[in-house]
């Protein structure tokens, strides 16, 4: 008879608790639990939840911090997919492209083409600003007039693959009022270039909001985790 500590417990139940919202989200849209994929969060939190998490099931890891990542991805079998979803820092680049397989905060094409020069193929999320500020003054992120001009310039770049478009909704406005406004501006996107159509959005505050709005990839930490 397998025993379980309280740790695995605790985990097991927050994982099936936030599948739980995640189907109820989806079926009240009109979509189905399949089509979201659920990134689970792990900064700041060791290796061996990572590993409970890989027991559990969870293929789909996330990272905002290179140190972390780099650490934690080579503790999984090779079938884990790591997501690095932190700002970017170009001296950093080196090392998150050898252990993330998916990055989902490309906003500087001076990032990207040089992510273009490290690998044979990274797949990409664009980072798209739902402040109407700068780069500087916010979380980052490209600004929507400009988010056509700069796909162009990315596809021009053979080993990045772009999957779609990246946002974190403003904290002082109401998540579903920016999710809405990413929705139609992914819904731009795809019709221009039907292979850009996934859309990374939600955290653990306001995942079901999004999922409303289309997200195919949400990213939680806290739910699940618990609150550091």
């Amino acid at each position: 008879m397998n025993s379980f500590t309280a740790r695995e417990v605790e985990i097991a139940a927050n994982l099936a608790a936030v599948a739980r919202r995640i189907s109820n989200a989806a079926e009240i849209c009109g979509r189905k639990a399949e089509e979201i994929t659920l990134i689970v969060v792990t900064k700041t939190y060791p290796v061996s939840d990572v590993k409970i998490l890989y027991d559990l099931g969870v293929r789909n890891f996330g990272e905002n911090r290179d140190q972390e990542g780099a650490i934690k991805a080579p503790a999984l079998p090779n079938d884990a997919i790591w997501h690095f979803q932190g700002q970017i820092q170009s001296n950093k680049l080196k090392s998150i492209a050898s252990w993330a397989q998916v990055i989902h905060s490309i906003d500087d094409l001076s990032h990207a083409k040089k992510l273009d020069s490290l690998s044979l193929e990274k797949e990409i999320f664009i980072q798209i600003s739902l402040d109407g500020m700068t780069n500087s003054e916010v979380r980052g992120g490209v600004e929507i007039d400009q988010v056509s001009g700069f796909i162009s310039e990315v596809l021009k770049l053979p080993n990045l693959n772009i999957l779609g478009l990246m946002a974190v909704a403003p904290l002082a406005r109401q998540p579903v009022l920016a999710f809405e406004k990413l929705a139609k501006l992914a819904d731009q996107i795809r019709r221009a270039h039907p292979d850009i159509s996934k859309v990374s959005a939600g955290m653990s505050n306001d995942f079901e909001e999004a999922i409303g709005q289309g997200a195919t990839h949400i990213r939680i930490g806290s739910q699940i985790l618990g609150v550091r």
